[in-house]
């Protein structure tokens, strides 16, 4: 799906991180909720509350994912879930596109 139809776009941005990384919140009929953002080069951590998953669209990343042993290594597009209450590491070298969707 290259297009989300029917949404609602939050105007305030999400910034984190001095600025490198930046997304819009999107929130569809039913009430789910996707943020689509960018990435600059750099390495960075995210605490989760709700499982996540993470669609990379563009951009090369190493992913270590709290409690898991190997990292993922992402060049181009990749997809991977975060559980609920964890974290993960992005180490980032080249500018990434993403679509990160919540757990309701």
């Amino acid at each position: 799906m290259s297009e989300f139809t029917n949404v609602t776009v939050v105007k305030k941005a999400n910034v984190f991180f001095g600025g490198n990384v930046v997304s819009r919140t999107v929130i569809f009929e039913d009430g789910t909720k996707k943020t689509l953002g960018f990435i600059q080069p750099g390495e960075y951590t995210f605490n989760t509350a709700a499982a996540e998953v993470m669609e990379i669209l563009s951009g090369e990343m190493e992913v270590s994912i709290q409690g898991q042993a190997e990292k993922l290594i992402i060049k181009g597009e990749g997809v991977f879930d975060v559980p609920e209450n964890s974290s993960f590491t992005m180490n980032v070298t080249a500018h990434a596109d993403y679509i990160c969707s919540f757990a309701k």
